[in-house]
């Protein structure tokens, strides 16, 4: 098997430590060896790749930056690194570990009891329990402080009414955190374990992209949470955005990934498809093509490291995130339209990857705040005011 280079055209290499390196070529060879050749059947079959999660949880991605608890406690950059290789192989497996480690265990590990720590956070570490994260609801998207999903307080217990939807990990998850509003008006976060009464997951199926991902509804009807459940160091809706943050800086490095995959597959095509007696990769065309793509992804690649710098340093906003994850997944999506192109017909056909990460994309660039939502974020930052429609 020929050994996946990536792309580096600006020899990022000796900007990432010894440790960072050698973190990525793991999950870089793992990918290479034991995603690729398993993944287009899944995406075909629209089944998530269960198998994986051990040897996902051996690597250490699974809450790879936390500390403690069996978690890696690895630096911002080696676990964005992780997100980049795991994107390369399939959104949905990025996904997966996106929301196991910054949506479910990043909010335990931050907001929760000592007692809710022991009780999972090793076992989520070891993959022997999946979380998933249960704020979006059917028609509250951008808008989640409009949920309608609420918690009663009931002597010990929480009644909680409402449902989720676009769940990542849904049907196969043990534990759901879920964002609802107390009697107050407060947003409060509860640990709900798979099979409490009242709690019905159903699968969101027939979907064109992230096919090799989980996707589910969560429904509660008069569920009895106990209190201990309750998420107790967080309230309002700082909870859920900081988990959205920590996950939006996974998905900045990981869309990268894609970019690579398909820029990589592009230019290998480009250099033994035969046209007009020549490669198509000496027509200035597509060569303007490939130009823009390593161009984008080089650019991006930039802006993720130093994204990674200030979050080590402590100097990370929200908005420098907003920045990169509108970025990354805006040239993603571009490369793949330019790379299908380049390899015209053939391009739609799943014997390539690029029709699978464009499609998968479509997602990325919605899910975790919209293109459109980030622009806004970022313009109030510059301008000091709030976009008027």
């Amino acid at each position: 098997m020929k050994r996946f280079q990536g792309v580096d055209f600006f020899s990022m290499d000796p900007l990432y430590t010894d440790e960072e390196r050698m973190i990525r070529d793991a999950i870089r060879d793992f990918v290479s060896a034991e995603v690729m050749p398993i993944i287009e059947q899944h995406n075909r079959e629209a089944k998530f790749p269960h198998s994986l999660v051990p040897k996902l949880a051996e690597l250490g991605t699974l809450g790879a930056s936390l500390q403690g608890y069996g978690c890696a406690g690895l630096s911002p950059v080696a676990s964005g690194l992780i997100m980049t290789e795991l994107e390369r192989g399939d959104s949905g497996l990025r996904s997966f570990v996106s929301v196991q480690g910054s949506l479910c265990m990043f909010p335990i590990h931050a907001y929760g009891s000592e007692e809710q720590k022991q009780k999972y956070l090793p076992k989520m570490a070891k993959g022997e329990l999946i979380g998933c994260f249960g704020l979006t609801e059917a028609d509250f998207g951008s808008n989640p402080g409009g949920m309608i999903t609420r918690a009663k307080k009931d002597g010990d217990s929480y009644i909680l009414n409402g449902s989720k939807y676009w769940i990542t990990n849904g049907n196969i998850s043990q534990v759901a955190i879920v964002w609802a509003k107390v009697e107050d008006g407060t947003v409060r976060g509860f640990l709900v374990d798979a099979g409490t009464k009242g709690y019905k997951v159903n699968e969101i199926k027939n979907k064109f992209s992230l096919r090799a991902s989980n996707t589910s509804e969560l429904v509660f009807e008069d569920c009895r949470i106990p209190a201990k459940n309750l998420l107790p160091n967080v309230s309002g809706m700082k909870g859920p955005l900081s988990c959205l943050t920590q996950a939006r800086y996974g998905i900045a490095f990981g869309a990268i990934g894609a970019a690579m995959a398909v820029y990589d597959e592009a230019l290998s095509y480009s250099q033994s498809r035969i046209q007009f007696d020549r490669p198509i990769g000496r027509f200035q065309l597509v060569q303007n093509k490939l130009v823009w793509m390593v161009n984008e992804i080089t650019k991006a690649q930039m802006m993720v490291w130093r994204l990674g710098r200030l979050k080590e340093e402590g100097k990370m906003s929200h908005v420098h995130v907003s920045m990169a994850k509108r970025n990354s997944c805006w040239m993603a999506l571009e490369c793949c339209r330019l790379a299908r192109d380049i390899l015209g017909a053939n391009g739609i056909t799943d014997e390539y990857q690029v029709m699978r990460h464009m499609c998968n994309l479509e997602s990325v660039i919605t899910y975790e705040g919209t293109h459109d939502i980030h622009m806004l974020i970022i313009g109030k930052e510059i301008t000091g005011l709030d976009a008027v429609t």
